[in-house]
Formats: structure tokens, C-alpha cells, sequence
């Protein structure tokens, strides 16, 4: 069975203010509702931007919370499902939230909830002043027939995440991230989501923030390393339908996941 689907990137800009960006959510799926879209896949933070000197905990939400709620009203109202960047609650702690990218269903039930593993501090950024990392491997769920995994972000640099994914079963890769720009940072953005693509012949899909400070160039990559979608510098959806079919073909002429030596290297 040929499963597919179609993937929208959104690309947008983010308030410090959630409500405004549930009205960027509600405008990007009305237009990609329209043009026929599976699933749209929103950046990380998405759910709102960090404000120098005030904790993400102020912001942050439990996932039965307004936000996450008013997400899956949209995604059923427009039979679409949803990838999500947001900030949970981390009982206990006044200061730090959870980096957190969510799947809801096309029905608006949750599919997934994946912490963000691998905090940036690094390149004169520390996430971890402000964020609680998970401590579990990404999830993998189902939609259209097909195997989704989740990474965020600057899980982009650790290529033994998404081999394990792609070990368990992932097809595609969704990649909700807030990529920072800055020298060679747009070149890694783009060649990291390329490579991982390559090396474990899985669909990925990277959805970035644009505007200042940040990358933008969201791009969807096939198993083989063709870019099927890709947005420049500005708010922007790209899309691509990813097919089994294509994975499949690219698996039986470059068999390279079959060859991986898991004993071992332990994988």
C-alpha cells in the first residue's frame, strides 16, 4: 500500500504573546487547509517567544491548557493534523518549562509529546538557564498509514537520534526548530536536515522561525537527499507530499539501513 501525505512547513515569526500566535496558527491552517494539506508543522517556541528576564514559566501551560486545547479545536475544525513547538509546565520548578513539540490528530487528539533532549548552550546561547530537557527518546506515531518521529531543533546535530528513529520504524522526520542565524549557521540548518535525510533514507522536515534572530529556510528533504520544498527568508508555507513508495524505492537501490551493524554499535 502506497500510504502518503502532505506536509506544510509554516514558517512565521513569533509574538511573546500566545494569543497572537494562535491567530498565526489559525491563518496558516486556514491556507493550508485549502490547498490540501495533511498535516502543518509549526516552529519550536512557537507557542511563544522568550522575553530576556522574565521565565518561561510564566508563560508555560499543562498540556490539557488553553493553548494545546485551542490548537486541537483548529485541527479538527480543518481536519488537519498538527506538529507543535510549546512551553509545558514543569511541576515544581518557578523558573524553567518544558521544550515541548506536540502531534495532534486531525480529530484534535494527541498523538505525541516529545521534551526536547538536547538543550542549546552552546554559540553564547544556554537554553538550559531556562529550559527542563527530557530525558526520553522522541515518540513515533502514526498518520496517513505512515511513521512519523519528532526531534527539535539542535537534536539536528546528534545523527544517533535520528538513527534510532529511523531503527524503530520512522518514515519521516519532523524537525520543529528555532535555528539561530549567524555564520555557517544557514549552511549547517540545511545541510544537517539533508544529511540526516541521506544517512537513514527517511523523509525530513524541518519547520524554522524567520525575522530576527533566526535562520528561516524550512525545507522538506526525500530519503535520497532531493529537497521537495523549501522557503527563503520571510514568513512562508512550504509544502510536499511524501510518498512510501518513493521511501521504498530509495531503501532498494541504497539499502544502507539494512547494512547498519546495530550489535555492534549498539543500536
Amino acid at each position: 500500500m502506497n500510504s502518503s501525505l502532505t506536509i506544510t512547513l509554516a514558517q512565521t515569526t513569533v509574538s511573546r504573546q500566545p494569543e497572537e500566535n494562535l491567530k498565526t496558527a489559525r491563518n496558516c491552517l486556514q491556507q493550508a487547509a485549502a490547498q490540501g494539506a495533511d498535516l502543518i508543522v509549526f516552529p519550536e517556541m512557537f507557542m511563544a517567544r522568550p522575553q530576556e528576564g522574565v521565565p518561561l514559566s510564566t508563560v508555560a501551560e499543562p498540556l490539557d491548557g488553553p493553548f494545546v486545547d485551542s490548537l486541537a479545536t483548529m485541527a479538527a475544525e480543518h481536519g488537519i493534523a498538527i506538529v507543535c513547538g510549546l512551553w509545558e509546565t514543569v511541576p515544581g520548578d518557578a523558573r524553567r518549562a518544558a521544550n515541548v513539540a506536540v502531534a495532534l490528530g486531525p480529530d484534535g487528539s494527541l498523538l505525541a509529546r516529545y521534551n526536547k533532549i538536547h538543550l542549546f548552550d552552546a554559540l553564547s546561547v544556554r537554553e538550559s538557564d531556562l529550559m527542563s530537557g527530557g530525558l526520553a527518546k522522541p515518540p513515533l506515531f502514526s498518520l496517513n498509514g505512515m511513521q512519523l518521529g519528532l526531534a527539535i531543533c539542535y537534536d539536528l546535530r546528534f545523527p544517533e537520534l535520528f538513527r534510532d528513529l529511523a531503527v524503530r520504524g520512522a518514515e519521516a522526520v519532523l524537525v520543529p526548530s528555532a535555528w539561530y542565524a549567524g555564520p555557517m549557521k544557514e549552511e549547517h540548518w540545511l545541510t544537517l536536515l539533508q544529511a540526516r535525510a541521506i544517512e537513514n533514507t527517511v523523509y525530513v522536515a524541518g519547520a524554522n522561525l524567520c525575522g530576527n534572530p533566526f535562520s528561516a529556510r524550512s525545507a522538506i528533504f526525500d530519503p535520497f537527499g532531493v529537497m521537495l520544498a523549501g522557503a527563503g527568508e520571510g514568513a512562508a508555507l512550504a509544502s510536499a507530499r511524501i510518498e512510501r513508495s518513493r521511501l521504498e524505492e530509495v531503501r532498494t537501490k541504497l539499502p544502507s539501513l539494512s547494512h547498519v551493524q546495530r550489535e555492534l554499535f549498539k543500536i
